[in-house]
């Protein structure tokens, strides 16, 4: 069976994805660079395909990238729904 992805690496991706840089996501997230930049690296391995270009400071989207990045929206979106719909029952 294929392992799933992991929802912290997905989280970093997309930041970066919207932000474009490593330093930022990274202080969005609470994280160093180097943590991101590992998540961003395993990920990566995981899927054996690149998903940025990096240029010089800046991360653009790869295709695959983009790709990557339509399922992840959807993916944390469904996350923080679940959180949501199954937050009246912690009260």
């Amino acid at each position: 069976m294929t392992p799933i992805l992991d929802s912290r690496k997905l989280l970093a991706f997309a930041t970066l994805s919207r932000l474009g840089s490593f330093t930022l996501a990274a202080h969005e997230l609470h994280l160093t660079q180097s943590a991101v930049s590992h998540a961003i690296k395993s990920l990566e391995q995981e899927l054996a395909c690149r998903l940025f270009d990096r240029l010089g400071r800046r991360a653009i989207l790869t295709p695959a990238g983009r790709q990557l990045l339509e399922h992840a929206q959807k993916i944390i979106a469904e996350m923080q729904s679940a959180r949501n719909g199954l937050a009246t029952f912690g009260k």
